[in-house]
């Protein structure tokens, strides 16, 4: 062109940034400066959101400075852009310091600031901020709603989530495809299954995301059944639903299950992704069946997913979990070599670990550190290693480790310390990281009782649960298992009865089959016959094989004849192999 004007440059500005070409836009952005040729506020619009795709914070507060000085102050349409390129740069009080200049933010400003600190994965101030708007006459769009509702999604706020819900009924947006959505997955998120599927129920006309989302609600929710239901109803499927309704049942280890959705889906669709790769490896890892993994792995070669790293990742830990750890080695070493990450690692050293191998497991540890940064989850998995193989040294390593290069020890940390130190009959050690410990829930608090159980601590383990008690923290099941093999370690006979009804009496636990053969024990090591008899007659449930031959050995040690022929035939009825016990108790009575 002969001759440029501020329109021409405008035009070619905003067709860089529209078609996706950031750094040309501000390249010529730069060319026009230079031309002298004055931006317009039109120029600004396009620059800022070319700034925002390239993060150029520098340039950004440059471009900032430019539209002060042209006197371009007051123009919400800018201001709002500012807000939006300083919320992406990670530099949000800038943005919310932007966005408090602007004297009457529209809706598009309080929509750009609730995304930015969605964005931000700061779901209490964007809720914050969406209600700071109802106090202007400002009506939000239906993407402020969406974006609302996720950020009570992400933190769990339940009833700000209701009151959002209640707005939007005001507004009549219930029906809205943006806002049903998200409004769905917030009740699912915060426990609330049966308002997700009252909001889907309410839609006039259900799409395939709202089929989708309510399938995978009840999916992630471990309610496999009421989501293969539905699932069977939705009229279109996409690849998404698939892998909602598959990892539903790989969540509840219902491998089988899983196993005939994979087949019913490649007989239905060739639609496939490589989230599906994954779900099907987790299946065949559940089923430990490498041969089938095998196969997948063929799949994946012939259909160019070798290059994911989750695929990837995923196959690495099928060849663990499998047991075919000279697979999953050659896997690690030779194909993902280049691109692997802590997930990689963390996978490889998870499975030497499972298998007992701790010294490998310790070696591949050393290697990890050449590439990258061990995580909480690589240390819980050296410890577990380390406590089941009483690799005492090793988990000493492994805690000096951690304290030298100042890693937090948070909960699950302090109780996978204190189950190794437990496990390796160092129980001092396991205290004193226990009684460390700034916060203790009911799991830590389990964590030492167990430890202290591995070491026939039984009046320490009271003595802890008077303290738990003290502190306000609530027993479970575990807690009262490991209470209950106290008073079997200690002949505490009574006390243990009276902790055992206790459960479901003071403390709301219902007594599981540990607890009772853990009376069955009780009463069967100390003699306490009678008891024994009125306790196994009293069960709610019928007394199983381990069960019975605990009461036939307390009879024939104690010399009662007459339960001991009773258990005797129950045993027989259970497993005929027991006969011969019956006829040598009836030989020695004569």
């Amino acid at each position: 062109m002969p001759q440029r004007d501020g329109g021409s440059w405008n035009a070619m500005i905003r067709a860089y940034t529209q078609g996706g070409y950031p750094e040309k836009a501000l390249s010529l952005f730069s060319n026009m400066n230079k031309s002298g040729v004055y931006a317009s506020e039109v120029t600004f619009a396009s620059v800022l959101g070319s700034c925002g795709a390239m993060l150029a914070l520098c340039l950004s507060r440059q471009v900032h400075g430019l539209i002060v000085k042209y006197g371009f102050v007051g123009n919400v349409i800018l201001e709002s852009s500012l807000v939006d390129v300083y919320g992406k740069c990670q530099v949000i009080k800038d943005g919310q310091r932007m966005f408090d200049e602007i004297k009457n933010p529209t809706a598009v400003s309080w929509n750009v600031i609730v995304r930015q600190y969605l964005e931000m994965d700061d779901g209490k101030k964007a809720v914050f901020m969406f209600f700071q708007m109802f106090q202007t006459a400002v009506r939000p769009f239906n993407f402020t709603f969406s974006n609302a509702l996720i950020a009570c999604s992400s933190i769990f706020a339940l009833k700000e989530g209701r009151q959002i819900h209640g707005v939007a009924i005001k507004m009549g947006l219930e029906d809205d495809e943006v806002v049903s959505s998200p409004l769905m997955d917030m009740y699912i998120k915060c426990g609330e299954l049966e308002n997700a599927h009252r909001v889907f129920e309410q839609l006039s006309s259900k799409d395939l995301i709202s089929w989708t989302s309510i399938v995978s609600g009840y999916a992630i929710s471990g309610k496999s059944r009421e989501a293969r239901e539905l699932f069977n109803q939705m009229p279109e499927r996409n690849v998404i639903s698939w892998n909602a309704m598959l990892a539903g049942y790989t969540r509840s280890l219902q491998w089988e299950e899983a196993l005939d959705l994979v087949f019913f889906m490649r007989n239905a669709t060739k639609d496939i992704d490589y989230v599906t790769i994954g779900l099907i490896l987790n299946v065949c890892a559940g089923l430990s069946d490498v041969e089938m993994g095998k196969q997948v792995h063929g799949f994946i070669y012939r259909n160019g997913f070798l290059s994911n790293l989750v695929v990837g990742n995923a196959l690495l830990d099928m060849y663990g979990k499998c047991g075919n750890l000279r697979s999953a080695r050659v896997w690690f070493c030779l194909i993902i070599s280049q691109w692997r990450d802590s997930v990689s690692w963390n996978a490889l050293l998870t499975s030497y670990a499972r298998h007992g191998l701790s010294e490998q497991a310790m070696t591949i540890f050393s290697e990890m550190q050449w590439e990258t940064r061990p995580s909480k989850f690589t240390f819980g998995t050296l410890l577990a290693a380390c406590a089941n193989t009483f690799s005492l040294e090793h988990g000493k390593q492994i805690h000096g480790f951690m304290i030298r290069n100042g890693y937090e020890m948070d909960i699950v940390i302090r109780g996978a310390l204190v189950d190794m130190y437990s496990k390796c009959h160092c129980l001092e050690y396991a205290l004193v990281v226990f009684l460390e410990a700034a916060s203790r829930d009911v799991i830590l608090w389990n964590s030492i009782i167990f430890g202290c159980s591995h070491n026939r601590k039984g009046r320490v383990i009271l003595e802890f649960f008077g303290l738990m008690e003290e502190e306000g923290v609530k027993a479970d099941h575990v807690t009262f298992q490991g209470i209950l093999l106290a008073c079997i370690y200690e002949g505490l006979v009574e006390l243990g009865t009276q902790y055992f009804y206790s459960m479901s009496n003071k403390y709301y636990v219902m007594p599981r089959l540990e607890h009772y053969e853990c009376m069955i024990e009780l009463y069967s090591r100390y003699g306490h016959i009678n008891e024994l008899e009125k306790f196994i007659k009293r069960m709610p449930f019928e007394p199983t094989v381990p069960m019975l031959t605990k009461v036939f050995d307390a009879c024939r040690k104690y010399g009662c004849l007459r339960l001991g022929e009773w258990a005797t035939e129950r045993l027989n009825e259970l497993n005929p192999s027991m006969e011969l016990k019956f006829q040598i108790m009836d030989r020695e009575r004569k």
